[in-house]
């Protein structure tokens, strides 16, 4: 007599949500992404009560920014090399200090709010391709998107309701005080995260800072669908969300004589994200890549709708289509990368991509007002369409282009490996 066949094992695993290290992360980045987004809201409230002049506050957000840029590319290789916990312990807690030393400078010294902005701008940049190396360690492979939607809907929620209740704070406490919020939301991202796998690092650094960087840029360019969706994601940037942050303000007053469409435009962006996520918290289409592609082209809603003479409606719903396209492309774009990408290179790739997306934005927006007086709104706003939706076009015809993928395992540490090789034989 036979034995009865064993019942079939269900090989997944269950919901991210329900992983307790997991959480750890994703409240530690929250934590990091609101402290980003309130640091210049609060300093525009001081802006308010006199305590900073708008120069000034122009002078903290571009030292801010040249902190971020500076720290990425040095996060990245400490992060792989060393621990992307430490890392990210010590991202959080150099901007934590810098926001306390900004109220000392708040109203007395411009140079002192300069250099903490420096420190608080790195401690923002370290933390971003730490993170993003951290969940491919905490999370496993096949609840990964789950994980990149369940943090851009955080990243995205947070964006709509702190406004709101950042003013409200404002109304009890002083901007110093506000401040000091800053630097605590800082030490919770600090300390939230769970520790990672250190077999996925390379341990101590082998050459040179320079040559370390390098190996991250030849191991992204092994990855040709990388490349071009990098190319197509720093287009848009540089484009088209340059063009409709300078524009959308104008067209607001001068065509439609309010800044309603300026408020219900942005608010229909960030809700059109959150949905994007959501979307992509449980849809997995075949064609992982293409579809990231079709949603970031998306984006040349945005300045089409600013272009055309349309009702307004048309116009918020424009920003809507951005949003949710934005999703679209993030967290396959994010998942494929912790997928397909040497672990132990991860960091590198990552800050490779933060650096160029991140960094030529404020070259964008540098250059477009002197465009528009040079050349005129409509061409610059139908120059900005016509890259947003070329460029992904042209980026889907690079290798791999299809489904985010080379079609052949990375390159890992053995660990990494095996649950790549479960993720294959799993069911969906």
């Amino acid at each position: 007599m036979t034995s009865p066949p064993a019942p079939a094992t269900d090989l997944r695993r269950p919901s991210v949500l329900r992983d307790f290290a997991f959480l750890r992360l994703w409240s530690g980045t929250t934590a990091s992404g609101l402290a980003t987004w309130a640091l210049p809201f609060v300093l525009g409230l001081a802006v308010l009560d006199g305590s900073l002049t708008p120069g000034g506050l122009g002078v903290v957000l571009a030292f801010r920014t040249v902190g971020f840029l500076a720290a990425v590319p040095v996060s990245g290789v400490v992060a792989d090399l060393f621990s992307r916990r430490k890392t990210v312990l010590a991202a959080g807690l150099a901007a934590a200090v810098a926001a306390p030393v900004m109220t000392l400078g708040l109203g007395r010294s411009l140079p002192l709010m300069a250099a903490a902005a420096v420190v608080a701008g790195a401690g923002q940049g370290a933390c971003r391709p730490a993170f993003q190396a951290l969940t491919s360690e905490v999370v496993h492979a096949e609840n990964r998107q789950q994980a990149n939607a369940a943090i851009t809907l955080a990243v995205r929620g947070t964006t709509l309701a702190a406004p709101a209740v950042t003013a409200l704070l404002a109304t009890v406490v002083g901007v110093r005080v506000l401040l000091w919020g800053v630097g605590v939301l800082w030490l919770l991202a600090a300390a939230l995260p769970p520790a990672g796998r250190p077999a996925a690092h390379g341990g101590r650094p082998r050459a040179s800072f320079f040559t370390e960087f390098a190996e991250g840029v030849r191991e992204a360019r092994r990855h040709p669908w990388f490349l071009a969706g990098l190319g197509a994601l720093t287009a848009v940037i540089a484009t088209g969300y340059s063009a409709t942050g300078v524009v959308l303000p104008m067209v607001s007053r001068d065509r439609f004589g309010s800044q309603t469409v300026l408020a219900a435009a942005t608010t229909a962006y960030i809700v059109g994200a959150l949905a994007g996520a959501l979307l992509m918290a449980r849809w997995r289409p075949r064609a992982q890549g293409w579809t990231a592609l079709a949603g970031i082209a998306c984006y040349g809603f945005a300045p089409l709708g600013l272009l055309l003479p349309v009702h307004p409606a048309v116009v918020v719903a424009g920003y809507a289509l951005a949003g949710i396209g934005i999703e679209l492309f993030n967290v396959p774009w994010f998942t494929a990368t912790q997928r397909e990408v040497d672990p132990a290179k991860l960091a590198r790739v990552s800050s490779l991509d933060f650096l160029t997306s991140y960094g030529l934005a404020p070259l964008g927006l540098a250059f477009i007002a002197p465009a528009i007086d040079a050349f005129g709104a409509p061409v610059v706003l139908g120059a900005c369409t016509l890259v947003c939706f070329l460029a992904p076009a042209a980026a889907a015809w690079a290798p791999g282009a299809r489904s985010f993928s080379r079609g052949t395992p990375p390159s890992g540490p053995p660990q990494e490996r095996s649950e790549s090789a479960s993720e294959k034989t799993s069911p969906e």
